[in-house]
């Protein structure tokens, strides 16, 4: 069968460009600067064009395999940086893991959610949603980071902030099982848990949103894959360039998770964002939290059978200081969605949080 596509998106030309860029650095010096600002910009751009390709390929095969589809490819893309850096064995590139998974979960559960409630407050003032689902998914996050940032700090089977290999694995099939069973709740058993109130609204979105052709789908499979090599291929040959940069202006090395983190979840933000614009808050919180969890329950057993491929240590307990901000940040969670409405109010409590979280980090 011959596919007829009658035009290309900007998407699908990133998408190109991006692999185009991975290709002409076995030709060309990679150390140049002008060739490492075009890289780092093509990297950004391959991460919003992979985004993008499978958020395509969802609405067109639908939420159940559409979710995973979504998180398996954001996925490949955190462990891609998480790996390529770790692969560097640089002094901290145990805990690199373990500061991205965590700085994901700062900026879904305040960052996203902080600035989603805000502007969305502006416009409506008060905001709906569903706290059921909302505290499902919060209940989720919750669990998956007690299981892999706190928990390895209190185990004896091995020093320090770590588990040991049957504890690794234990927590990895865990992990998994707890974000599978999230999907099953959202996509079959509880959807309507994680659906708007505001209908009218909901009508709209999903007039705008049509269902991509066939074509359409299989030409954004064909850029995803695209994307995910470009993406995968630039981040190597980044990473060391990346840490460089790190130690050049005197950061702490825990930066390198939020920049990971902030790459990986850009689309995403935009996404939620435009969401909480026409009151669908509901559709913001599950873009958000589904991320952390997803984050969290598909990158840490990905990672822990590279750690155990390699014999390379892993290091997943939080320091004393970071486990306060996450205990902050489910306590306050607690309160924002303890009934289904909210103001703007929440939203700053948030972002003061993913604020403070960030200048303890710089200054620390």
């Amino acid at each position: 069968m011959i596919f007829k596509f009658k035009k290309f998106s900007i998407n699908d030309i990133v998408s190109v460009l991006s692999f185009t860029v991975l290709s002409l650095s076995f030709f060309f010096p990679f150390d140049s600067l002008p060739f490492l600002i075009i890289a780092v910009l093509f990297l950004a751009l391959g991460i919003s064009s992979a985004v993008h390709s499978a958020e395509t390929i969802a609405n067109r095969v639908g939420p159940s395999l559409g979710t995973l589809i979504l998180a398996l490819s954001v996925t490949v893309i955190e462990v891609a940086l998480i790996v390529s850096l770790m692969g560097n064995g640089s002094e901290d590139a145990s805990n690199i893991a373990r500061d991205t998974v965590f700085a994901a979960i700062m900026i879904v559960t305040n960052g996203i959610l902080g600035v989603s409630i805000i502007l969305g407050g502006f416009r409506f003032k008060e905001l709906a949603y569903q706290s059921v689902g909302t505290n499902s998914l919060m209940g989720i996050i919750a669990v998956l980071a007690c299981l892999t940032l706190v928990l390895p700090n209190f185990t004896t089977s091995s020093s320090g902030p770590t588990y040991d290999t049957g504890q690794l694995i234990f927590v990895s099939v865990a992990s998994l099982f707890l974000y599978g069973a999230l999907v099953w709740a959202q996509t079959k058993t509880h959807k309507s848990y994680f659906e708007s109130h505001t209908q009218n609204e909901l009508d709209v979105l999903e007039k705008q949103e049509k269902i991509p052709s066939r074509n359409r789908a299989l030409l954004s499979f064909i850029t995803l894959v695209l994307s995910l090599v470009a993406v995968v291929g630039l981040a190597k040959l980044l990473s060391p360039t990346i840490e460089s940069g790190v130690i050049y202006f005197g950061a702490p090395k825990a930066v390198l998770g939020i920049i990971i983190a902030l790459l990986v979840l850009a689309p995403e933000t935009l996404a939620a964002v435009n969401a909480a614009k026409i009151n669908q808050l509901q559709t913001s919180l599950n873009l958000a939290l589904g991320s952390g969890a997803a984050s969290i329950a598909l990158t840490i057993p990905v990672v822990s059978v590279y750690s155990l491929m390699t014999a390379q240590e892993l290091n997943l307990g939080l320091d004393s200081k970071s486990s306060i901000f996450l205990l902050l940040t489910f306590v306050v969670g607690a309160f924002t969605f303890a009934s289904d409405r909210t103001t703007t109010l929440s939203g700053v409590m948030h972002l003061t949080i993913l604020a403070s979280y960030i200048a303890m980090t710089l200054m620390p």
